[in-house]
């Protein structure tokens, strides 16, 4: 028996046989050809491109039926890629002037590419590489006629193993075959990850070398919600996963009973519990485990995955699919979010690539810095909210220049729509989220002249414990349960009961079924939580008293240590809900 740990990045148990999938490294049977067949071979590529560009169509439309067209647009970049005038001349070059084989010279030609972005040293962009991959994948196999068993064509339930998976396979993947799948590269901003969880299907990433240890048809265990991954349990380790799958199976049936039931306490405190969101399709998961509205539509999504800038009908429609899951409930949609590891390409160009990217222009401070690109962003959203509960909410506010600024500019695209006679929602809210220090020093003055906060736990207490969220090697810094975390939410809480605005906290650690309980002694009464949150979220609150929660909210502020606090609100968290899955 072998146990690995990675990266989980979609919930659920899955116990199956494998099928391991390997880095498919194709043969090139030759590297050069005679000048005379040159332009035989041409053709070839070109036929050989069409076919690719159909089969890109054909996933992209299977994409936009079955999961949305947030998702589909994965392959309209794809689909770009294949089309690409210089990329394409790049590889007719090297079959005309040096006689590669068409295999080679395309071979050749996307790995340089591939190299490129792996060299830039972020994860997002060594991500991106596996798209080019992806696409040297498909032209290879249609070349040389070579291609492996499709995974969209399986039909014996098995668990998929393998270096990575491909967005197009991954978007192929049916939930009655596939139990689960694991990769040995990967991370939470991949492609394949985020179509994992919009799927459904338990998954984890990154775990590092393993496919020389297992053969095809071994039994194998996937934690997705844990990250624990098993190669050939023994006995007593099924019987144990088994237990545990049923009773996550019984929680789970347990918990979707709350689904119509209001978020409150036990002594009647109503709390709001909303969703964060990354797509619109997901509003209508929300919809479906009970949330009261959208707390955090973050909307990255419209620029990553695509070589232009989003229209501004593009923002509109998509504002308008979460508006018309939720109608008569608040939305709060976040604008641009951009930087640090999540910069398209068509944008990186106009930044240095030698800044910290943590510290670098990136969020509000990129949306002020590109004007048209805000307005473009603003005018959809304002457009969209008529008849609705929309708020706007600027990312990463340091100073309460950036939000007047902000503020100002909301203004001049309100006058702007005035002037051409379409209608807005003037009355629309505007808040920040709270995520640096500065922000936290400054939350009296922020609370005057905000409409209300929504704390952003995960870059507050990056910027705070000086911890990379995304470093598992400082991973043990990186804690909502520190003193100085506590403290900081204290203060924003304060702050906006004395100027009587609301705030939310919408970052991971409202989504820790521990937190909850101190986070509502403190004072929260919204929090906006993962999608498949929302209902053990839920189970928590009903099952909780305000007494209790104030208790524990007092007993935290008297600690010095995050493991005394981390272990108290576990303990706590089990006394309160004693068959907790967690």
């Amino acid at each position: 028996m072998i146990i690995k740990n990675g990266i989980a990045v979609s919930p659920g148990i899955a116990v199956g046989d494998a099928l391991v999938i390997g880095t498919e490294d194709f043969r090139i049977p030759q590297r050069f050809i005679p000048r005379r067949i040159v332009d035989q071979e041409l053709e070839r590529l070109h036929q050989a491109l069409k076919n690719v560009s159909a089969e890109i169509l054909e996933n992209e439309r299977l994409a936009n039926e079955a999961i949305g067209l947030q998702y589909g647009a994965i392959f309209a970049a794809h689909l770009q890629m294949a089309q690409d005038p210089k990329l394409i001349s790049e590889v007719e070059l090297l079959i005309r002037d040096r006689c590669y084989s068409p295999e080679f010279a395309s071979s050749r030609t996307l790995r340089k590419y591939a190299r490129q972005f792996q060299a830039l040293g972020n994860a997002y962009f060594a991500e991106r590489a596996a798209d080019i991959y992806d696409l040297e994948k498909r032209i290879l196999r249609h070349l040389l006629g070579e291609q492996r068993e499709s995974l969209a064509e399986l039909t014996q339930p098995v668990i998929v193993l393998a270096h990575n998976l491909t967005p197009s396979e991954t978007a192929g993947l049916k939930k009655d075959v596939v139990l689960g799948f694991v990769t040995e590269v990967g991370g939470r901003t991949s492609h394949t990850a985020i179509l994992a969880a919009a799927l459904e299907i338990p998954a984890i990433v990154g775990i590092g070398p393993f496919i020389a240890d297992i053969s095809g048809g071994d039994t194998v265990v996937v934690d997705g919600t844990s990250g624990e991954f098993i190669i050939d349990p023994d006995d007593d380790t099924l019987l144990r996963i088994n237990e545990v799958r049923q009773k996550y199976k019984s929680v789970s049936d347990r918990r979707s009973q709350f689904r119509d039931l209001v978020s409150e306490t036990k002594d009647g405190q109503r709390i709001f519990l909303m969703g964060n969101i990354e797509f619109p399709q997901e509003a209508e998961q929300c919809e479906q485990k009970g949330a009261d509205g959208i707390g955090l539509y973050r909307t990255e999504f419209l620029y990553l995955g695509r070589d232009t800038i989003p229209t501004e009908e593009d923002h509109f429609n998509s504002y308008r699919e979460v508006i018309e899951a939720f109608p008569n409930q608040p939305i709060t949609i976040r604008t641009l979010d951009l930087g640090a590891d999540k910069i398209p390409g068509w944008i990186r160009r106009q930044y240095s690539d030698d800044s910290n990217p943590a510290l670098g222009l990136r969020s509000i401070r990129m949306s002020l810095h590109d004007m048209d690109m805000f307005k473009t962003q603003l005018r959809a959203v304002l457009r969209a909210s008529v008849g609705a509960q929309v708020g706007i909410m600027f990312p990463l506010v340091s100073s309460l220049l950036e939000f007047r600024q902000a503020r100002l500019i909301v203004r001049e695209v309100m006058e702007d729509l005035e002037e051409l006679n379409i209608p807005f929602n003037a009355d629309i809210s505007l808040g920040i989220m709270v995520e640096v220090p500065a922000t936290v020093i400054m939350a009296k003055e922020f609370a005057r002249e905000v409409d209300f906060f929504s704390i952003g736990t995960n870059d507050l207490i990056q910027y705070t414990l000086a911890a990379d969220r995304s470093d598992p090697q400082v991973a043990k810094w990186h804690n909502a349960a520190d003193p100085a975390i506590i403290r900081m939410i204290a203060m924003v809480i304060e702050a906006a009961k004395n100027e009587n605005i609301p705030v939310s906290v919408c970052g991971q650690m409202s989504s820790d079924p521990k937190c909850v309980p101190l986070l509502i002694g403190m004072g929260i009464r919204q929090i906006s939580v993962s999608p498949h949150a929302i209902p053990e979220i839920k189970e928590v609150i009903r099952h909780l008293t305000m007494e209790k929660a104030e208790a524990m909210a007092k007993y935290v502020k008297s600690q010095e240590l995050a493991r005394d606090i981390e272990s108290y609100l576990n303990r706590e968290l089990r006394k309160l809900v004693p068959d907790n899955s967690q």
